[in-house]
């Protein structure tokens, strides 16, 4: 571990003492600098994001990764808003979980606590960095963050900005910091510092993902990629299942709650796949279809291959199936357990499928792209997880902290 890194865990692991003890007025207080500050020192971001954004085009970086690097006013506004709607919301640190007077007149609560210092490694989109660094602050905990190589410019100066505005707001600046070093070393350094990193959030590619699981020696929230699916039943208003598609589709592919594939109960498939078909492609989608939609032009053969690929661009995996049960084995054998939709007017088809699909968000009659802790109403999110175990689904504050037991006696002994 070298020297650096260990220095800046350090000290962030003692503003992370001084943040455990901040009331919820000093750390709003904090997040509103934070988002002020966004705005008013934007350009010097946006001068820095556009160094990132001209090297990766150079670099022949595919646009849609490109689009998730590149930052505009319109998006820094919205990480500033997105920063006020989480110092609107409720602290969770001291929240009582449960409490109850044991038999012996022991007082027994179980609160929430901050984690202490939470690890981030993350790609290419430097949204990431304010959004985590205000969900950690809010919740009490300091962050480290490694983003990637693409982003390197724009981190840094969303750094400056952050860490300025929170030490005028009379916190520690340390509460936020960015990892020393841009090679794979320092990637490999945060996973294996464990004693002094609580927890490691990855967020991006799968790749990115399984290496910080499969290798990092401190505890991971794993947060998944969104092969994510709109099943169309056959009891489907059709109006509002093409409304659904193409907005789960089109709406942004750049993002893990985009649909990547589409089924057809077998029973509307005639009167649907039509319409749907070409409205996809009318949007510039690219149709990887199995036998029924190969009958329409510009439809690709799908393999499994396709199945099983999270695009993240204008395509998509399409098939016809006969029954929901036939849906959800396919959802089964495909989904990445992040979000599936179905569009059904009949209530028992709905209810069985939110049953049988195990994923973290079932969308019931409506878009994939609803799975996001603003749209939850849980303000900006860190994640979105799709393992079982502390946290699933959008990760607002409640799931940025852990618990302690506070017993209270009088003299008791055992």
């Amino acid at each position: 571990m070298t020297s650096d890194f260990t220095e800046v865990a350090r000290r962030a692991r003692t503003a992370s003492y001084d943040l455990a003890l901040a009331n919820r007025g000093r750390k709003d207080a904090a997040l509103h600098a934070m988002a002020d500050a966004l705005l008013t020192r934007g350009p010097e971001i946006l001068t820095a994001n556009g160094e990132d954004v001209a090297r990766a085009e150079s670099g022949g970086t595919p646009p849609n990764i490109v689009d998730r690097l590149r930052l505009t006013e319109d998006r820094l506004a919205g990480m500033a808003q997105g920063l006020r709607e989480v110092a609107g919301l409720p602290d969770p640190v001291g929240e009582v979980v449960r409490g109850s007077t044991l038999a012996n007149g022991l007082e027994l609560r179980q609160v929430r606590v901050p984690f202490g210092v939470v690890g981030m490694i993350y790609e290419a989109r430097p949204n990431v960095t304010a959004d985590a660094a205000g969900i950690c602050l809010k919740s009490g905990n300091a962050v480290l963050l490694r983003g990637s190589s693409s982003a390197r410019a724009s981190n840094a100066a969303i750094v400056a900005v952050l860490r300025d505005a929170v030490a005028g707001a009379g916190l520690p600046a340390d509460a936020v910091q960015l990892v020393p070093g841009e090679t794979h070393d320092s990637v490999k350094t945060l996973m294996r510092a464990r004693g002094l990193v609580d927890v490691l959030i990855p967020r991006g590619g799968a790749g990115l993902i399984r290496s910080v699981v499969e290798e990092s020696t401190v505890p991971v929230i794993e947060t998944g990629v969104g092969n994510c699916h709109v099943y169309v039943d056959r009891a489907a208003d059709l109006d509002k299942a093409l409304a659904i598609v193409l907005n789960s589709k089109t709406h942004r592919t750049s993002v893990c709650n985009s649909a990547e594939s589409l089924l057809v109960h077998a029973d509307i498939a005639e009167e649907f796949l039509p319409r749907v078909v070409a409205a996809l492609q009318e949007r510039g989608v690219v149709i990887h279809g199995d036998p029924s939609f190969q009958a329409y032009d510009g439809v690709l053969v799908a393999d499994e291959e396709d199945y099983a690929t999270e695009y993240l661009a204008l395509e998509i995996a399409a098939a016809v199936v006969p029954s929901l049960e036939a849906a959800v084995d396919h959802i089964r054998r495909w989904s990445s357990q992040h979000t599936e939709a179905i569009v059904t007017e009949d209530v028992t088809a709905a209810r069985r499928f939110a049953a049988m699909v195990d994923s973290a968000a079932v969308m019931v009659n409506a878009s994939t792209r609803f799975t996001d802790g603003g749209e939850f109403g849980f303000g900006a999110e860190i994640g979105i997880s799709t393992q079982k175990l502390h946290a699933r689904g959008p990760m607002g504050l409640p799931e940025m902290t852990s618990t302690k037991f506070i017993v209270t006696g009088d003299g008791h002994v055992r």
